[in-house]
């Protein structure tokens, strides 16, 4: 009967990797959040020094570097 056969994880089919929209969300997490705390922390330093920003301008661009590095080493993986 249909009640009888267990029922199959909303993942991939053979279970191993999560769906493909998941991986999508995480990889707009990684560039989003990179850029956010990097540009932040740049924002601080900034404020701190008054550079005009040139710090936050620096820390989103490493923000954004670090997050593809995680996504391509993640999708690699």
């Amino acid at each position: 009967m249909a009640g009888d056969q267990p029922s199959q994880s909303s993942g991939a089919p053979n279970g191993d990797e999560p769906p493909r929209s998941d991986q999508g969300w995480a990889v707009m997490g990684y560039l989003i959040g990179g850029m956010a705390v990097w540009g932040g922390v740049g924002y601080l330093v900034d404020r701190w020094l008054d550079t005009g920003g040139i710090a936050t301008a620096i820390g989103l661009v490493l923000g954004m570097a670090g997050a593809i590095y995680l996504v391509v080493r993640r999708m690699s993986a």
